[in-house]
This record gives C-alpha cells, structure tokens and sequence, in this order.
C-alpha cells in the first residue's frame, strides 16, 4: 500500500467506524423505521467487501427453499456495478431472462440464469419497493437477499452471515483501510454463519472460535467450494480431462482472485499464467488480444476462468480456446441449515 495511504486512510476508517455504529444504534433504538414484507425473507450477506461466496450460496439457499417447501422465492439484489443503479430491472421472472448484465449486474444475471425454474431476481437498490413488486406482479412467496446483511431497512426472517476462511476479517481494519464493512461486533445481529472456502484455510479452530465469541451460541457451518462443469464459453460441457492435459492461462476479475487460482491448482490444473482484473470488469478486445499474447508466451494451451467473467467474454475474439469452471457450495451437516430455512419459510 502507498505509504500516503497507510497515513490517511487509518482516520477515516475510525470516522467510518463511527458513522456504521451510530446507524446500527438508530435502528436498534428504532430511530428509523424498519419495513416488513408480506412474506418471509431469508437474508445472505458478509462483513467485508471482495468476493466471500455469497452467489453460490444465494443459489444454494433457493434451490433449498424449492426442494424442501414448494415455495416461489426470489432474490432481491441492488445489483453492483450496473447501468443506471436507481433503477429496478426485473433480471428474470423465473422462467426467463429478461435483461443482461450491463442492465441487471455481473452477480444477478449469473443468478437468473443459473435459477431458471427456480427463482426470479429483481436489481432494485429499494428491496422493499422491489419486493412488493414482486409479491403483486410474480406471486413471489419468499424473498433472498443478496448482500443484505446491512440493508438494516428491511427486516428478515433469518439472516445467514458467510466468513472466508482465506481472509475472514478483511485485514481487520474497516473500510477505506481496510475490507471490513462494519465492526466485527455486527455479527451479534446474525442468526447463523457459514464459513466458506474451507478447504483453503489450515486453521478453522480460531475462527470458529473468533465467531462464536462475537455471535454467540449461534450455528457455524463449514463449506466447501466444488466444481459443477467445465464448459466452453458457448455453454457446451467438455471433459476436464481434456483442459487439464495441458497447461493453462488462468484469469478473472472477482473479489477473491487467489481462491479461484488457488481452486484451479488443487483441481489438477497447471497454471501457466494468472492474471487478475478488477471486481467486475469490463472485458474490451485488447484485453482479450493481451491475454492471447500473453498465454502463448508462457507456454499455455488455452484460458479458464469464472463464470462471472464468462459472461463478458461472449462478444470477444480469444487466441485461445477459453473454457469456464462453474463452481457451486457444499455445506457439511446441512440438515440443521435446511431445518433453519424451512422455519423461516413457515413463519409467516
């Protein structure tokens, strides 16, 4: 980090800290007003900025929802990094796509597409407003948070709190120095925590420990990141065995760039090359000619990467063949989380 900033940033952290505590006590103290919907809501956020597994989770949790109550959920998201941010864009209706990922966002046209028949997804900065949509136009019967741990306007019927294992309290300093979006102490507000990326981490004993001294006795699963498919950019399934013969030129733009690098390398890939973009990039044609350029010179055969970056590549010319790992969440003993949602569901 610039020197400068090791000077400056420290005191406006402390200022955030502040602002963040005196906004969790408004609320607390019923200063604002918190809305409720019609129908249960079922929230998955984080304590920190960057990528900690939220997606897989979200779809996850649907998919629970469906299978063990028969219930129409929908995921209410603001939609980072989208075109016109105020706005709301119905992203899918459930049964199909209606927007693309300029209009909707990177994280919520991934999800319309991969919860087709599942779950429909609305980009609305105001969930609650989206979420009356939703209830008057979609006969939604339960709603998903994206991101909503501190969308504090909102109340929610269980509100599910993911911890990464690789970097579990964002360097443990908050924003702009470091990653933390509000003090460690906001996961007393959690009903439940799921660790994510396990298998990355050596030391889960501290962590734990860390989280139960801050939550309390609350439930703390552990999860894993798995591959589902290897693909091809148009969507049709290869065999793994046949991009890991050869060594490859890893790339993405995600919050957590290491852990896909670092999931690629226990997959049984050779990484010839990793190159990092910043969270939700926007792919342009020198880009790809770079990477092509780039990939060659270091002996790879072809270029991986996420499905989040999938999705900007379509339109581009690639020297390479470029193939995309979708990866979803296994969680351990996940009978006591099913229990949790399907009480959720119930309770209204």
């Amino acid at each position: 980090m610039n020197p400068l900033a090791t000077i400056i940033l420290p005191p406006l952290s402390a200022l955030y800290s502040v602002a963040t505590r005196a906004r969790v006590s408004a609320y607390r103290r019923g200063w604002f007003s918190v809305s409720q919907l019609s129908v249960p809501v079922i929230s998955v956020g984080n304590l920190t900025t960057g990528g900690t597994g939220k997606t897989p989770l979200v779809e996850w949790v649907c998919r629970t929802i469906v299978r063990e109550t028969g219930r129409k959920p929908c995921v209410l998201t603001r939609g980072y990094g989208r075109a016109n941010a105020q706005s709301q864009v119905v992203v899918s209706n459930g049964e199909n796509v209606l927007a693309g990922a300029v209009e909707s966002g990177d994280e919520p046209y991934l999800l319309a597409t991969s919860l087709l028949g599942i779950a429909a997804v609305i980009s609305n900065p105001d969930r609650i407003r989206a979420g009356e949509w939703a209830i008057k136009n979609l006969g939604s019967e339960v709603f998903v948070l994206d991101d909503g741990f501190q969308h504090l306007r909102l109340a929610r019927d269980l509100d599910i709190v993911t911890i990464d294992a690789t970097n579990p309290w964002g360097g443990g300093s908050l924003l702009p120095y470091g990653r933390l979006r509000e003090p460690r102490t906001g996961l007393s507000r959690a009903d439940c925590v799921v660790i994510t990326r396990t298998e990355q981490a050596g030391d889960l004993v501290s962590i734990r420990a860390d989280i139960q001294q801050l939550a309390g006795n609350i439930p703390v699963f552990s999860s894993r990141m798995v591959p589902s498919e290897i693909r091809r950019l148009d969507g049709d399934g290869v065999d793994k065995g046949l991009v890991t013969s050869g060594p490859v030129a890893a790339f993405c733009g995600v919050g957590n760039p290491e852990s896909f690098f670092n999931h690629l390398r226990r997959e049984g890939y050779t990484l010839a090359l990793t190159r990092k973009f910043a969270d939700h990039h926007n792919y342009t044609q020198p880009d790809a000619m770079r990477l092509g350029t780039d990939a060659k010179a270091n002996g790879a055969t072809s270029l991986i990467t996420t499905a989040k970056d999938a999705i900007k590549l379509s339109k581009l010319e690639l020297a390479l063949p470029c193939y995309v790992v979708d990866i979803q969440i296994a969680i351990e003993d996940d009978s006591r989380m099913i229990k949790m949602i399907r009480q959720a569901c119930a309770s209204r």
